[in-house]
């Protein structure tokens, strides 16, 4: 009985590394799949960008076309990169963790046999004893052979589970050390590749000259402004005559002078006719005394 006792405690040790791995391993293969398509989904997003970059590139002047141009190709290498990660990510990361579901399967299985193993060794000591208190001694060796058969079953039943347990186990630790060397390998050569990318990047953006777009956008706006300049009259050799108002004085100046002249005019008519007047009163005034 102490056996079957200690085949117990053996049983429930394999029971629980089993219901472990299957825990542990399911959440690690939703996880890193859930990481490998937010890691497309990220790559989807990369290549919108590379699109836009390209579109924006396409409005800008020459020397900053050429930089956008540049980056976007340079960010386009780094999704290709990122696209083989995606690909190796699922083949040799969640594949393996996927497959862990039938070989903990056929663990269960092989446990499920011993304990049926077990039930029957158990099933035959009762037996054997209930036969003991109440059967001949023909009988007792009937039981007897029954309980030794169903010993040797539980034993080499005990003797293929404690193989099968171990070998899951060495199987497991095995796995789980080469999924996770597969996953850092993987992003290890996913960011070195990106890393020597994004420094070339890097000194492309680095390398933009702004002064040489600043002045073709100057020269472009000079352009226009100087057409107006033409429109406008030629300064002339005199001083004063440089400022941009200088030819608008000048005509004020003839107008002023013109009407000065107009009203000189006038007012030496009115003088000749008030003086006419008062030689005409003068003349009808002596008349006047004259008749008296």
């Amino acid at each position: 009985m102490n056996l079957i006792l200690s085949r117990d405690n053996q049983v429930k040790v394999m029971e629980n590394v089993v219901t472990n791995a299957e825990t542990f391993f399911g959440k690690f293969c939703t996880l890193m799949a859930s990481y490998t398509r937010k890691t497309a989904k990220l790559r989807d997003k990369s290549d919108l960008l590379v699109k836009q970059l390209f579109d924006y590139a396409n409005t800008e002047n020459p020397e900053l076309r050429t930089v956008l141009r540049n980056f976007a190709e340079e960010l386009a290498k780094v999704q290709d990169y990122r696209q083989a990660e995606v690909e190796r990510l699922e083949t040799k990361v969640i594949l393996p963790l996927k497959m862990y579901g039938g070989h903990i399967k056929q663990t269960r299985a092989e446990i499920k046999k011993f304990n049926k193993a077990r039930n029957n060794e158990i099933k035959q000591l009762e037996k054997l004893e209930k036969v003991r208190q109440k059967s001949p001694s023909d009988r007792h060796i009937i039981a007897e052979s029954n309980v030794q058969k169903a010993s040797v079953d539980a034993s080499r039943t005990t003797q293929q589970l404690e193989e099968t347990i171990d070998e899951f186990q060495k199987q497991k630790l095995k796995d789980i050390q080469k999924i996770f060397l597969d996953f850092v390998t993987i992003e290890m050569v996913f960011h070195a590749k990106a890393l020597e990318v994004y420094s070339s990047a890097f000194q492309n953006l680095e390398s933009y000259d702004l002064e040489k777009d600043l002045e073709d956008f100057r020269a472009k706006t000079h352009i226009a402004s100087g057409t107006l300049n033409e429109a406008r009259p030629v300064p002339a050799t005199n001083p004063s005559s440089s400022l941009p108002w200088s030819t608008g004085t000048q005509s004020v100046q003839s107008t002023l002078q013109k009407l000065t002249l107009v009203e000189s005019d006038e007012e030496s008519e009115e003088n000749q006719l008030e003086d006419s007047r008062n030689h005409e009163y003068a003349q009808s005034q002596r008349g006047t005394n004259r008749t008296r």
